[in-house]
């Protein structure tokens, strides 16, 4: 058992408390990051963690090292609130979208004006059914995060200021997407779900006439008995595997692929793995 109050030494004294710690329990010197990631995922932590545990532990170090750039909502999956919306449309949008926060723009995404609240834009509908409404009125400051901040400060400034979603702004401060609190905690936990995600009962859910929601741990075999199709299944055995076999590396959200008459769209993915996807059958090719 490691002593909490025991001093530090050497470099640990500049480095966070479980990195430090981590190294104090490695032999042979010192140690990056990397080289603990690596020794977590030597089988010989099977007896002491578990699964889950582990990729905890990775992903707490991993988070250390990753930039807002690689994690956030792309500008192009925003859902917005547009601040001279009609009424009916932006409580249409509340409701379809099941967000609790929602960035409000002006002219377009580039000007973004601040954030909304559902719970306040709710009560007013309820209270004051009646009375002339006004966005404006609602709209909170929005937070500014340039692209290459690291989610580890990230985090520390979304708790101590209370915030839960930031805005990112690339370079020359155009709007290049946005980042919850839920989306850093994810990169250390793993998937998040809610009331609005799918559930893992039903791998294959249908949304209407033209899309169909996909866990991506869903079978290729199950896949093809479902669309009654007959996708090779040589190379990966879930279609989680074929979208990463087809793009060459783990996608993020928002990406698109097309395979075997059909288009995959990336609906909810971390650094480590898939969760869900949007499946659309693509028209049968002219001859």
């Amino acid at each position: 058992m490691i002593n909490d109050s025991e001093p530090a030494t050497g470099d640990d004294t500049e480095e966070p408390t479980l990195y430090g710690r981590l190294r104090r329990l490695m032999t042979g010197g010192p140690a990056t990051r990397q080289d603990i990631v690596d020794l977590l995922k030597e089988g010989r932590w099977n007896a002491v963690l578990d699964p889950d545990e582990v990729a905890m532990l990775q992903g707490v170090l991993e988070v250390a090292e990753t930039q807002v750039r690689d994690v956030m909502v792309p500008r192009s999956q925003m859902v917005v609130l547009e601040r001279d919306a009609p009424s009916a449309e932006i409580l249409h949008t509340i409701i379809e979208s099941g967000h609790s926060r929602y960035p409000v723009i002006g002219e377009d995404r580039d000007e973004v004006v601040g954030v909304l609240l559902a719970k306040d834009i709710l009560h007013y509908f309820v209270e004051t059914p009646d009375q002339p409404f006004d966005l404006r009125r609602f709209i909170r400051p929005a937070i500014i995060i340039p692209e290459s901040k690291r989610l580890n400060t990230l985090l520390k400034e979304f708790r101590i200021n209370r915030n839960h979603l930031a805005i990112v702004v690339d370079e020359y401060g155009a709007t290049a997407g946005l980042l919850t609190i839920e989306d850093v905690l994810e990169e250390i936990v793993g998937e998040i779900g809610d009331e609005y995600d799918a559930q893992e009962a039903e791998p294959i859910q249908k949304q209407d006439a033209h899309r169909f929601q996909v866990l991506a741990l869903t079978r290729i075999e199950d896949f093809n008995q479902y669309f009654g199709c007959a996708i090779s299944d040589a190379d990966y055995d879930t279609v989680g595997g074929l979208v990463m076999y087809e793009l060459g590396r783990l996608p993020r959200r928002g990406e698109t692929v097309s395979c075997g008459g059909f288009r995959f769209k990336v609906l909810q993915a971390d650094r480590r793995r898939l969760q869900m996807l949007e499946v659309t059958p693509e028209p049968a090719a002219a001859g």
